[in-house]
């Protein structure tokens, strides 16, 4: 059975164009080697550090990428893509367009016996009431309506302002938003079972069990580094990699 492949937090547009070549290279590595293999790819959101659709516009910057994507799926491999808080909103371009499924909040994902709990883990466990108001108001279609009605120069500029307002809304507590999706997890297994809860966004990679239960918390990383790591599941083994 062809194995998963996850990814998180690359934030694409986010950085000076050499770490963006870079990014977009590792990508490139990494997509080809999964069309070789074969398998599933979950994107687990802010894979772009921001995104705004139109009916008959693709904003620019993300061409390259929006192409890989579109050759993974044409070779044959499935990609879903759980929208992040950057990434906050995808439309259909991306399924009618790429071929890519969109998906928000905590997904199940079965495979090999297994139960996957995969998200980008923004507005989860405790606290961050703050951001939870935030995603409400800009996935809010009348407020998307409204953008979209907007130059796309100027829409895009306002996406990339909510970007870096949803980036400076983390709390300053590193020690409590490096632990809160793993509390998270931890109190997720004494209410059900799954094998795997597998998450990004706070950029503290680690595979760690969170209790007896034998259920395993997955934190990806980031891109931002220059690390490249990416999650891989194979006949009962979870591992991170670097590209």
């Amino acid at each position: 059975m062809p194995g998963l492949y996850f990814l998180s937090d690359v934030h694409l547009g986010l950085q000076e164009p050499q770490a963006e070549r870079l990014k977009l290279e590792r990508l490139d590595a990494l997509f080809s080697m999964i069309r070789k293999e074969g398998g599933a790819l979950y994107l687990l959101g802010d894979i772009l550090d921001y995104w705004m659709e139109y009916r008959h516009v693709i904003p620019k910057g993300f061409t390259r990428f929006l192409c890989m994507l579109s050759e993974l799926t044409r070779s044959g491999v499935e990609v879903s893509w759980l929208a992040g808080n950057h990434d906050f909103y995808l439309g259909r371009y991306f399924n009618d367009e790429l071929g890519v499924k969109t998906y928000y909040g905590l997904q199940e994902v079965r495979h090999d016996g297994k139960l996957f709990l995969v998200a980008h883990g923004d507005g989860l466990g405790e606290g961050d009431l703050g951001y939870r108001l935030f995603a409400r108001l800009v996935r809010n279609r009348f407020n998307l309506g409204l953008l979209t009605g907007f130059h796309p120069d100027l829409a895009t500029a306002l996406m990339k302002k909510l970007s870096r307002l949803s980036r400076t809304h983390k709390r300053v507590d590193i020690r409590v938003e490096s632990t809160r999706l793993i509390d998270f997890a931890t109190a997720l297994a004494r209410e059900r079972v799954f094998d795997y809860f597998v998450c990004g966004h706070n950029h503290f990679e680690r595979i760690q069990a969170v209790d007896d239960s034998g259920s395993t918390y997955v934190n990806l990383g980031s891109w931002i580094e220059g690390q490249y790591p990416y999650g891989f599941y194979d006949q009962g083994h979870f591992q991170i990699r670097k590209v």
